[in-house]
């Protein structure tokens, strides 16, 4: 007898009526000659569906991973995403994390949704081995965020607890060890841009909103608010910016003073945190 063709879109129905996973909604779908009931009857049968829908419930926990290529030209960080922290500590959903970490780097995809269609094994994507875990675990499980970086020398940083990593670049090779005290300062003060210059504008303008605000509730008078707001602004790039910041490792310097006192030349490019 001739296999029964199903649809991408059947098995997609049959996943989100079931939470089991791509593949097993696939056989049950054949199983059942395209029968949605008599598939929902195999797969609970097989204890695959679950009863209650995930798509409303939130997955805050999960496993960040950050690698680096061998020549430290590209980074990637990847969080497969969970719903309890016991998930998380498995030993085999930590491998399937770093599994989809080493895919990402590898193929080096420009988004969430490309790498998602890359092949994981057996013929299957990271997409649809994403829906069979959470088939097989019983938790929502997605794949939630993925960020890269390009650079003259990329160094990681993963903390021991795998919920938080971060990507750096420096303009130059050889200041590996300057480069991961930058990346756990990043991981552990969580700066917004690089330097002043990468802020976003919109962030700018509305810390000098507040700053004038601040200052008028102060009591200050109307034609000092912008002078106020600004010298406000200031002290928010020295405490959000990478740059900016105090070393952590030396509270009398600067990142920046820091960096050129290694080499005058030497700064940071760019980096990427993830953190559950």
């Amino acid at each position: 007898m001739s296999e029964v063709k199903v649809s991408t879109a059947d098995i997609q129905k049959l996943r989100e009526m079931t939470g089991a996973g791509m593949m097993d909604c696939k056989k049950a779908l054949a199983e059942a000659n395209g029968d949605f009931q008599e598939a929902i009857d195999l797969l609970r049968k097989k204890g695959i569906a679950k009863a209650a829908k995930r798509e409303d419930r939130e997955a805050r926990e999960g496993v960040v991973v950050a690698l680096a290529s061998p020549d430290q030209k590209r980074g990637i960080i990847i969080a497969l995403q969970c719903e309890t922290d016991f998930v998380a500590r498995n030993e085999g959903y930590i491998a399937i994390a770093r599994k989809m970490a080493e895919i990402a780097l590898n193929k080096f995809p420009a988004t969430l949704e490309e790498l998602l269609n890359q092949p994981y094994e057996n013929g299957i994507s990271i997409r649809e081995k994403v829906g069979e875990q959470n088939g097989v675990i019983g938790e929502k499980i997605e794949l939630g965020r993925y960020e890269r970086l390009e650079g003259e020398s990329i160094v990681t940083y993963n903390h021991s607890n795998n919920k938080r990593s971060v990507i750096l670049a420096l303009n130059k090779p050889g200041f590996d060890e300057a480069g991961r005290n930058l990346a756990m300062q990043v991981a552990a003060l969580s700066p917004v841009s690089v330097s002043k210059d990468d802020v976003a504008p919109e962030i700018i303008q509305k810390e000098i909103e507040i700053g004038k605000e601040l200052a008028r509730n102060e009591g200050k008078p109307e034609a000092m608010l912008e002078k106020i707001a600004l010298g406000r602004l200031n002290k928010f790039f020295q405490e959000n910016t990478l740059l900016g910041q105090s070393y952590v490792k030396d509270q009398s310097q600067s990142v920046e003073q820091y960096l050129k006192s290694l080499d005058k030349d030497l700064t940071v490019t760019g980096f990427k945190l993830v953190a559950l």
